[in-house]
């Protein structure tokens, strides 16, 4: 009798195991009604590329991780030059310059101009923070 009662358990348990596997691969989940933030396929029109785009993000992080990022950045004029000019030619801008970098109370302004000298834009940035804000 206790052998028919242990065979009985281990047949319902690897009964209910085999359906249980079955039942998850037979039908996949549906996506959510908007669309949108499901994950894979059905996510909506930008799916493919916020994964992308994420995807994107954790490798440039892996790239850097050895570069601590600090709470106060401590910025100074001459830094804030150098950030700005670097961020032209990351850019591939070879020929606009940046002038009048001046501390402005908090934060520290520049003005970017062309080679004749004409302002295109006038910015400021937090040197604790190092937030660009246009201005003007």
């Amino acid at each position: 009798m206790g052998k028919l009662i242990t065979v009985a358990i281990v047949g319902f348990v690897l009964g209910g195991s085999a359906t249980g596997v079955f039942l998850a691969r037979a039908q996949p989940a549906a996506p959510s009604p908007d669309g949108w933030m499901t994950g894979g396929p059905g996510m909506g029109p930008w799916g493919d590329r916020m994964g992308e785009r994420a995807e994107h993000h954790r490798e440039r992080m892996r790239r850097f991780a050895l570069v601590y990022r600090a709470e106060d950045r401590k910025l100074t004029p001459p830094d804030v030059q150098k950030i700005a000019e670097a961020f032209l030619l990351w850019n591939g801008n070879h020929t606009w310059k940046v002038i009048n970098v001046a501390a402005e109370g908090d934060v520290i302004g520049f003005d970017l101009v062309t080679p004749e000298g004409s302002v295109i834009a006038r910015y400021t940035m937090d040197p604790k923070a190092a937030h660009v804000t246009r201005r003007g």
